[in-house]
């Protein structure tokens, strides 16, 4: 292990790597990749640096480039610097049909900004996001962990309206 690379995670995020290492059998300790690159992104401002999936790797002792496959695959992970607020628009068939389209041109209409950028004050980024499995309520979003659905011009800009 590298403890150079290994030391850019906290304590505190090591710890709750451990708690996700010890799920998975010893020899497969690389099985908490995914959880381990959420908990760094989330100690780094909700973005992942080259050298924070490094460290990941180290700790999980598995090859960077295996980490870094993971990283750039899914979306839920950030490899350049998100906003405050960073709204993950579903935008897959059934919010499709049920007005995603409606959705991000009002978003864009009122943060200024179109999918993938950030706002000039940093305090939006808005993302276009595949399935996020709350088909039953599309069209919806996603902000941090929590989930907004039903979504219509008057919800979106009353949850805008709360937001920090």
């Amino acid at each position: 292990m590298s403890q150079e690379k290994i030391a850019l995670l906290s304590d505190a995020s090591r710890a709750e790597i451990d708690v996700w290492i010890a799920k998975y059998p010893a020899a497969q300790k690389q099985s908490a990749v995914m959880a381990a690159l959420r908990i760094a992104q989330d100690q780094n401002g909700g973005w992942l640096t080259q050298d924070l999936i490094d460290a990941v790797a180290a700790y999980l002792e598995m090859s960077p480039i295996a980490a870094y496959e993971v990283a750039s695959f899914y979306s839920m992970y950030e490899l350049s610097p998100v906003g405050q607020h960073k709204i993950c628009v579903c935008t897959n068939i059934s919010c499709m049909l049920r007005g995603s389209d409606e959705v991000v041109a009002h978003l864009q209409n009122r943060l200024g900004i179109k999918l993938g950028e950030t706002s000039a004050d940093g305090r939006f980024t808005l993302k276009e996001v595949e399935c996020l499995g709350a088909c039953v309520n599309a069209p919806m979003f996603q902000i941090a962990s929590q989930y907004h659905e039903n979504l219509t011009p008057e919800k979106i800009d009353a949850i805008l309206d709360t937001l920090d």
